[in-house]
C-alpha cells in the first residue's frame, strides 16, 4: 500500500488512473470502515482510502483534540483488505490557510437533527469532503463509499454531488453491527464496560418504536409524537441523555405527521455517559393493500 502525505504525491500516484474507488475516513478504523473498502475494491481500478480528523466539523466543545489517533494499526488494517492507496494529510495540506470559503447545505437537510445539535457540523463535512473529491477525483470521476449509519450525512453528500454535477458515484453500505447489534463507531471505544453492555439500548429503542410504527399502520391508527415521546422516556429511564429518537421520511427527512406505506426511516442520537451515540433503521412497508 503507497501513503502519499501532500496533494502532489497524491495526484502523481492517481494520475494513470481513470477511476478510483474511494472511502474517506477520520482513521481508529473498525470492521465497519473495513467493509467500506471491501465494497469499494470491485468498483475502481485503484482503491483510495484517506485518513485526516477535520477540525471543522467538531464543535468547540466537541473532541477533536482527543480523538483517537491510532495510524499504524489503521494502516494494518486497510493493507489487509487489499487498500491500494492511502491518503493521510496533515492541516497544512488540506488547510494551507484558513479555510473561509465554505460549503453551505441545504438548510431544510441539514439544519435538522444532526444539524439542530450539532450547528455547522455539516458545513465542515461537506468542505471536508469537496475537497477531498477534488484531490482524489482530480484526473477523471470515480466512486466514492459511504456507511449508512451516518445517515444524514449520506443524504447531504448526495444532494451536494447531484447539485455540484461532480463526477462521482456515490454507493452506500449498510451500517455494520456487534453480535449484539450495536452500530459500529469509532466512538464505542470511549464506552466503559457497562456503557458499552448498555449501549445496544440504542438500536433496540429504533427497533421498538419501528414495530409500533408497523403494528400502527395495520391497526390503521398510531400517535408518531406520542410513540417518539415514549420511546425518548424510556433512554432518558435507563440514565440515557437522547437528543432525537425520530420516525421520518426516507425522501427528505421531514416529520412523519400521518402513517402511509411510504418508505421511512428511524433515526437516534443519544448520549451515554460522555459518549453520543447515533443510529437508524430503515422502514419499508411494501405497497398499500388494494
Amino acid at each position: 500500500m503507497l501513503i502519499a502525505r501532500t496533494l502532489d504525491e497524491l495526484r502523481q500516484h492517481l494520475s494513470v488512473y481513470k477511476q478510483p474507488a474511494f472511502v474517506p475516513t477520520m482513521g481508529n478504523l473498525h470492521d465497519g470502515h473495513l467493509d467500506l473498502l471491501r465494497t469499494a475494491k470491485p468498483l475502481g481500478d485503484i482503491t483510495v482510502a484517506s485518513i485526516f480528523v477535520n477540525r471543522l466539523q467538531f464543535l468547540p466543545h466537541e473532541d477533536f483534540g482527543s480523538y483517537p489517533r491510532t495510524f499504524d494499526s489503521d494502516c494494518d488494517k486497510l493493507k489487509s483488505v487489499g487498500c491500494d492507496l492511502l491518503f493521510a494529510p496533515d492541516e497544512t495540506q488540506l488547510y494551507p490557510q484558513a479555510q473561509t470559503f465554505k460549503v453551505q447545505p441545504d438548510p431544510a437537510l441539514a439544519d435538522i437533527l444532526e444539524g439542530q445539535f450539532r450547528p455547522g457540523f455539516f458545513t465542515g463535512v461537506c468542505t471536508v469532503v469537496m475537497k477531498l473529491f477534488h484531490c482524489v477525483f482530480a484526473h477523471s470521476g470515480g466512486v466514492a463509499v459511504f456507511g449508512q449509519k451516518d445517515y444524514q450525512q449520506l443524504m447531504v453528500i448526495k444532494q451536494m454531488v447531484k447539485q455540484f454535477a461532480l463526477p462521482v458515484q456515490i454507493t452506500s453500505v449498510a451500517t455494520s453491527r456487534a453480535p449484539d447489534g450495536l452500530a459500529l463507531s469509532s466512538r464505542n471505544g470511549y464506552l466503559s464496560a457497562e456503557e458499552r453492555a448498555e449501549a445496544v439500548q440504542l438500536s433496540r429503542a429504533l427497533q421498538a418504536l419501528a414495530q409500533a410504527a408497523r403494528s400502527g399502520l395495520a391497526r390503521g391508527e398510531f400517535d408518531v409524537a406520542q410513540a417518539e415521546q415514549a420511546a425518548l422516556a424510556g433512554l432518558r429511564d435507563r440514565g440515557w441523555a437522547p437528543d432525537y429518537l425520530t420516525l421520518r421520511h426516507q425522501s427528505d427527512l421531514s416529520p412523519v405527521m400521518v402513517l402511509s406505506h411510504a418508505p421511512m426511516v428511524v433515526l437516534g442520537a443519544a448520549k451515554l455517559g460522555k459518549t453520543r451515540l447515533i443510529d437508524n433503521l430503515e422502514l419499508a412497508f411494501g405497497a398499500a393493500p388494494h
